[in-house]
């Protein structure tokens, strides 16, 4: 298949990737989009996401522009506070211990609301406040934390939804079951791809492509390679074609890898989960209510400060604790205290789950567990917990439980209220942080640092974005602003080339 120079492939079928070619159409160019899955699986990792969304807002005007639906009795009964600038770029320092890349940092930031502004105003993507993910209500007000306000209404599906039909109607072509396998290269510049669609082999000429295939999670051999021994073992969260193709294509035209590739955004997943992906579950595999609990693993010890911090900050590094457990798997305990805080996840009916009346019978019923050693860790445990500080799940409340091999410094609860409740849990990988260097333009680089002519690259794909953890809701963000900037830039750089084919 040949194409005229004005064409602009995209590789990629998720946010990034349809982000970026709603972005070249807007700017009149030809686009057609690559998907290595059918269309029944569509839509890369961002179909099984909850749809949460990490942006700055300054006040409720700015979050009206995205909910301008939002009715009177919401406001007045919800404090949506505010997430500054300021504090967006606090929490990526902090949880990526200063490593994040500091040029691509600030527009991810600051372009937040307007990119998410422009998929709601042209693209007709809906947004609702995210009150059954990141909301508790306090003294009759709804109160928000952890600096994420606002779903994608339907979650990963419905965002894949709006972001497909959009597509459409902007006549935007999406082939599907077509695996890129090699780029094209000519004196120095990308000129198009290789592509196989079953059996067939075909070359795709364009004047730019655009990487948005995400990283290597699906791929267990480059697992054990670069994030180590086990990773083998993991269960992935989202779709089983994200095997590092952009990648490596990329890289054997000499692109740079850039990153943490020994770190992956992983969670606490169930551990009877299937070994990919189930899209008519989604998310709901996932169980990250542990700050309200305790989570143990076979030895019946704790191993990790469930309140070290809001869940948004902890959840993506607590998988890669629980997959380093005896057995890669851990047991979430929460009592009749706390249950209602649970997230709807824990409702689902492919759930691994047992219930007791005692923590005697309850120990019994803990598969490959100590029971013994259990027992002894929750009496510990029990005695710790500082009871005259008041529990208050909206913030950082200091309820402590002191003088633990491992402390716990928020949100402690004695287990002593039945029926106690224990969730089994593995590590399920979103996916990797290690990838590909970009330019504030969406330009992949090369080994000396330099733009490589007609390459872009966005989404999970590009690397030097999250080192060892990963603000929740970030992700989206990350896709959706980088794949517009790539989108444009790919435009741009192709009229660039015809004004010098043409002079």
């Amino acid at each position: 298949m040949s194409a005229r120079n004005n064409t602009v492939v995209v590789v990629g079928a998720g946010n990034a990737a349809l982000c970026a070619a709603l972005a070249a159409r807007e700017q009149g160019a030809d686009v057609v989009v690559l998907e290595r899955a059918s269309e029944a699986e569509q839509g890369g990792n961002s179909r099984f996401t909850g749809g949460a969304i990490r942006t700055v807002y300054e006040s409720l005007d700015d979050l009206l522009t995205l909910v301008p639906d939002l009715n009177e009795e919401e406001k007045r009964t919800t404090d949506f506070g505010t997430y500054t600038a300021d504090k967006f770029y606090e929490d990526m320092d902090r949880i990526t211990q200063f490593r994040s890349d500091p040029e691509l940092v600030p527009i991810m930031v600051t372009q937040s609301l307007s990119t998410w502004q422009w998929l709601h105003d042209n693209h007709q993507v809906r947004f609702v406040p995210a009150y059954s993910h990141q909301a508790f209500k306090v003294n009759g007000h709804f109160k928000f934390w952890g600096g994420i306000t606002l779903l994608v209404s339907g979650g990963g599906p419905g965002l894949i939804e709006a972001l497909v039909g959009a597509c459409e109607r902007q006549g935007i072509e999406i082939q599907y079951g077509t695996r890129a396998e090699r780029l094209i290269e000519e004196d120095g510049t990308i000129k198009g791809l290789v592509v196989r669609s079953g059996s067939e082999t075909r070359e795709i000429h364009c004047g730019a492509v655009v990487l948005a295939c995400g990283g290597f999670e699906s791929n267990a051999e480059w697992r054990t390679r670069y994030l180590g021994p086990g990773w083998e073992l993991a269960k992935v969260r989202g779709t089983r074609h994200n095997t590092g193709d952009g990648i490596r294509m990329a890289l054997d035209v000499g692109a740079i890898p850039w990153g943490n590739w020994s770190g992956c955004h992983s969670v606490g997943w169930d551990r009877n989960a299937p070994d990919f992906g189930d899209l008519a579950v989604g998310d709901g595999f996932q169980k990250h209510s542990y700050p309200f609990g305790i989570m143990i693993n076979a030895r019946g010890e704790r191993f990790v400060d469930e309140g070290a911090d809001f869940r948004n900050y902890t959840y993506a590094e607590y998988g890669r604790r629980v997959l380093e457990q005896p057995g890669q798997f851990a047991w979430q305990i929460f009592d009749q205290k706390v249950t209602n805080l649970l997230r709807d996840e824990y409702r689902i009916r492919e759930v691994t789950k047992v219930t007791a009346d005692t923590l005697e019978e309850l120990a019994e019923k803990l598969e490959d567990v100590d029971a013994s050693r259990f027992l002894e860790t929750v009496t510990a445990y029990n005695e710790a917990v500082r009871t005259d500080i008041p529990f208050d799940p909206t913030v950082k409340d200091g309820r402590s439980a002191d003088g633990l091999p491992i402390p716990r410094q928020n949100w402690a609860n004695r287990l002593d209220s039945p029926p106690f409740e224990a969730y089994q849990v593995t590590c399920g990988i979103t996916f990797t942080f290690g990838g590909l260097r970009i330019n504030t333009e969406g330009q992949v680089l090369n080994e000396d640092l330099q733009p490589i002519p007609g390459l872009f690259a966005a989404g999970e794909i590009v690397g030097g974005l999250f080192y060892f953890n990963y603000p929740g809701g970030t992700g989206l963000t990350s896709g959706a602003v980088f794949g517009r900037i790539a989108g444009e830039a790919a435009v741009t750089a192709v009229r660039a080339e015809e004004g010098v084919a043409t002079r």
